[in-house]
């Protein structure tokens, strides 16, 4: 993907963050807002449907009630006390939510009013402000060709408002290669989780991402894509430098636009089918669309596949 790369590499270390410049507050405070009132409006409740914890845990007992299921009765509390008596539940939620971003260069792009860097970023504000609304734990890690950043799963706000800061200013070099950085970041995840890896898999290896990733846990994955990640424009020649490798080269723009649209079309896919096969959801979100209705749909289908 080409397009204006700036930044530098970083190390893959949970050390604390150094002094954020105003304009940055305020963009991460923006999102917070934004993304806290879509969680207030009802996607909390969307995604407390179809994220459950490890099962159901013991909570007391009470009188039998007409109409509650003989198969929840106390036996040995109703013959103490000579009523029928059944067992209560709650959902033991105890669940993690965590978010591997990818943070290569190709993310920086845009032709749109938002780059997809910036999508990427409210996307994970979002999810992990309705995790911390459900009492989940939420960790993060941010990906290239290596594992830049580790965030160990937690519950605060502050936590969220770090990973947000993080997706929009920590730039890397290199080719993506989400194969080799997944693999690195599992390695540091210990428990089970609801595993967001968000990317927009331009010119990387991810089978084998996909695989491991699902093996152990609940994997969705997140696509994030540019109108021109999926067109290019019929244009003369022109000069464009590589976002993540830093090639500069002369591209010939009607030439490559008429195979461009089918090869990419194809990729993404062999992508969506491989995601089916392993047991992955997939969501496809653009920068020149709003995200919530594609999130909403996904929570929807999902509630629905659970209830079958």
């Amino acid at each position: 993907m080409f397009g204006l790369f700036t930044g530098s590499s970083s190390q893959a270390v949970s050390e604390a963050p150094p002094l954020v410049p105003a304009d940055l507050m305020r963009k991460v405070r923006r999102i917070e807002i934004s993304t806290k009132r879509l969680v207030d409006e009802g996607i909390a409740g969307g995604y407390h449907s179809v994220f459950k914890g490890r099962g159901v845990e013991f909570s007391e007992v009470r009188p039998y009630q007409p109409g509650d299921d003989i198969r929840t009765i106390d036996w040995n509390v109703t013959a103490r006390m000579g009523d029928p008596f059944v067992k209560q539940f709650v959902e033991e939620r105890d669940l993690t939510v965590f978010l591997m971003i990818d943070v290569s260069g190709s993310l920086s792009f845009g032709s749109r009013s938002i780059l997809k860097r910036e999508l990427a970023a409210e996307v994970a504000a979002l999810l992990s402000f309705a995790a911390l609304r459900n009492q989940d734990r939420v960790g993060a890690a941010l990906i290239s060709d290596r594992l830049e950043l580790f965030l160990p799963p937690r519950r605060r706000r502050s936590h969220i408002l770090r990973l947000v800061r993080e997706v929009l200013v920590r730039d890397s070099k290199g080719i993506t290669n989400l194969d080799y950085a997944v693999t690195a970041a599992l390695r540091n995840l210990k428990q089970r989780a609801v595993l967001f890896l968000i990317s927009d898999f331009v010119a990387t290896p991810y089978s084998a991402a996909f695989k491991r990733a699902a093996s152990r846990h609940d994997l969705i994955v997140v696509e994030i894509a540019d109108p021109r990640d999926l067109d290019l424009p019929p244009v003369p020649s022109v000069l464009l430098r590589d976002a993540e490798t830093g090639d500069i080269g002369v591209v010939h723009g009607r030439r490559l636009a008429a195979g461009f649209s089918d090869e990419r079309r194809q990729q993404r896919h062999e992508m969506r089918t491989l995601a089916h096969r392993v047991g992955a959801d997939f969501i496809h979100l653009r920068t020149d669309r709003p995200y919530l209705p594609e999130l909403a749909a996904f929570f929807e289908t999902r509630r629905k596949r659970l209830q079958r």
